[in-house]
């Protein structure tokens, strides 16, 4: 049985209704968006987005929409929860509830993300990230003992608690001199590797190995 509508009511569903359209356009196609109007139970679902469930407008309240109608003080959001749609893929749940200015439940905003689709990606990327076999003697991407650099760099920082990027001139000076001392300057393109991680030019660095 329908509710009559207060303006204030009409005015909130009305709202509701954009804010589900634009959830809907930026979550898609992962996240099914619906709107439930708790005014009309027999009639709850008022708008659905990027429809994941197989429902249509016009079907009744759940009965999460049921509790929250009998109860004022049911929990207004619950996010989250573990939820599975009719076919049996697995789901991810938040039920937002919507109070009139009397304190009473006359919506719900609820977004449900198919899981299977993650878990899908996350499988494909397990699989591109997977290696296998070992590596060639000597075998590296990284051409001049660059990383090499940047590790003894960040481990400096570390030292100070800060990042290469963030010390101040006289510790940056102290860094070079460490890697001076450690035979690091004589590695090609040492220069230009220290100079990017600093954040600063070549010629600074040159004047930090003086």
């Amino acid at each position: 049985m329908t509710t009559p509508r207060t303006p204030e009511q009409a005015l909130l569903l009305e709202q509701l209704r954009h804010i589900a359209d634009g959830l809907g356009r930026t979550l898609a196609p992962f996240c099914e968006v619906v709107v439930h109007d708790l005014l009309d139970p027999d009639q709850a679902v008022l708008a659905i987005h990027n429809n994941l469930s197989g429902r249509e407008a016009g079907q009744p309240a759940t009965a999460l929409g049921l509790a929250r109608i009998l109860d004022p003080g049911y929990e207004q959001v619950i996010a989250n929860y573990p939820n599975q749609f009719a076919d049996g893929r697995q789901a991810k749940s938040t039920s937002i509830g919507i109070k009139d200015g009397e304190g009473r439940y006359i919506a719900a905003l609820c977004l449900n993300v198919d899981l299977t689709l993650f878990q899908g990606f996350q499988g494909m990327l397990d699989r591109f990230a997977a290696v296998s076999g070992q590596t060639p003697a000597h075998e590296s991407l990284d051409a001049g003992g660059a990383d090499t650099i940047r590790a003894r760099m960040d481990a400096f920082a570390a030292r100070l608690a800060t990042t290469p990027r963030a010390l101040r001139p006289e510790d940056r000076r102290a860094l070079v001199q460490e890697l001076k001392a450690a035979g690091l300057l004589d590695l090609r393109r040492a220069m230009e590797t220290i100079a990017a991680h600093l954040g600063v030019s070549r010629a600074t660095v040159y004047s930090y190995a003086k």
